[in-house]
């Protein structure tokens, strides 16, 4: 096995494994963690594939922007860790039809599709026009997901800092202090 089948088998069981600890963690955290891990892996093939430019519009989009989003959602939202939340889905039997489902309709379209390999170079320029389309023909689907996205972190940010009159939010708990320092300002104060 030459060294290219070996990066892209250890690329393809890093992507696989991490997916599958996205969709099984019961951390919400670590779920986010383990798509970074995911998202990073996709760029390695982009790179094994030698498209750079989707390779980097990779790791600063998803891996960057995108998961650094989640994260900070999963930070502000209040209650996170909280013994009320589910962590566990119950519809776990449909979840597994559909995937097989898909997983079976793939399988079969790789197997009915004839790939034809050129040895032809990749046309250069392609990345140049790939950029002049995204920011002229495809800018506004750009723009509506940067508001989209901001909206989002917005909301998460109103979600978790709700009024405490309400009682809709838990009250930040005050950080102990050590107690030689409750010792020394006991002492002060006296």
């Amino acid at each position: 096995m030459d060294t290219f089948s070996l990066a892209f088998f250890v690329l393809a069981f890093l992507i696989v494994a991490s997916a599958i600890f996205v969709v099984s963690s019961k951390n919400i955290f670590h779920s986010a963690i383990f798509l970074i891990l995911a998202l990073s892996g996709v760029a390695g093939l982009f790179v094994m594939l030698h498209a750079y430019f989707l390779a980097a519009a990779q790791v600063l989009i998803y891996v960057g922007a995108i998961s650094v989003l989640m994260i900070f959602a999963v930070m502000l939202t209040s209650r996170i860790a909280d013994k009320e939340i589910r962590h566990t889905n119950e519809q776990v039997g449909i979840g597994l039809l559909i995937s097989g489902g898909l997983l079976a309709v793939i399988l079969y379209s790789l197997y009915n599709t004839p790939f034809t390999i050129s040895d032809q170079p990749i046309a250069e320029g392609a990345g140049m026009t790939l950029g002049r389309l995204l920011l002229t023909k495809f800018v506004l689907p750009f723009e509506v997901v940067s508001v989209l996205l901001l909206a989002a972190l917005i909301g998460a940010i109103i979600i978790a800092r709700r009024d405490t009159k309400t009682g809709d939010s838990v009250p930040p708990r005050p950080i102990p202090l050590p107690k030689s320092l409750q010792q020394a300002k006991g002492e002060s104060e006296s």
